[in-house]
């Protein structure tokens, strides 16, 4: 009879601690598989705005989309960021310009960036060019998995001014904001995006 209180109380335990186990793994996969649109969600539809930011690291789906929220009549500028002034010629466009002007969009509605080198610089430099220039709000076109770093970067930026930003992401054929994982260069950004995230948060706030 002395026996039994203790089998009872074994199984309940190995019970206890498999469903523990498993809601704990089941929350980490979740987490894991989520990460798409963590990173991801700050995307919005373009709104009117007084310039266009296409910003730097561009494969030309950056330019791309640029060049189609010009042509839509979101904005009538476009500053382009990301371009190393120790090799800028203002006289010979470099080829995200002479995209640009492929696409239709005419040189005197593009300004270039030539000064910023991270993405904390890209979006102050911009503010100050916005201040010059009497312009209170900006379309920033980036890929999807960088939207989340963006927000916190860009928010920073314009803190205490009356400026205000959009994010609006490209539409990359290997971005799938559920699937991401399943996608080798999808994959890679998103865990680069988190490292990102992580260290910025870490330093800045």
């Amino acid at each position: 009879m002395g026996v039994c209180p203790p089998i009872v109380s074994m199984k309940l335990w190995l019970k206890l601690t498999l469903i523990i186990l498993f809601s704990v793994s089941a929350a980490a996969a979740i987490s894991f598989l989520s990460l798409g649109v963590l990173v991801s969600q700050h995307a919005a539809h373009p709104e009117k705005s007084d310039v266009i930011i296409v910003l730097g690291g561009d494969n030309g789906l950056r330019v791309r989309k640029g060049a189609e929220l010009y042509h839509a009549g979101y904005a009538p500028h476009i500053i382009l960021t990301g371009i190393d002034e120790r090799f800028y010629r203002p006289g010979h466009p470099n080829w995200r310009e002479r995209r640009m002007i492929a696409l239709g969009v005419p040189k005197r509605a593009m300004k270039v960036d030539t000064k910023s080198r991270t993405t904390w610089e890209e979006a102050k430099n911009t503010s100050m060019t916005m201040e010059k220039n009497g312009w209170e709000s900006a379309i920033v076109v980036s890929d999807p998995p960088h939207m989340l770093r963006l927000h916190q970067t860009w928010s920073r930026a314009f803190e205490g001014s009356s400026k205000k930003f959009i994010l609006v992401s490209t539409n990359p054929k290997w971005w799938d904001r559920v699937l991401w994982w399943k996608n080798k260069e999808s994959y890679q950004f998103v865990i680069s995006e988190v490292k990102k995230n992580l260290f910025y948060a870490a330093v800045h706030y």
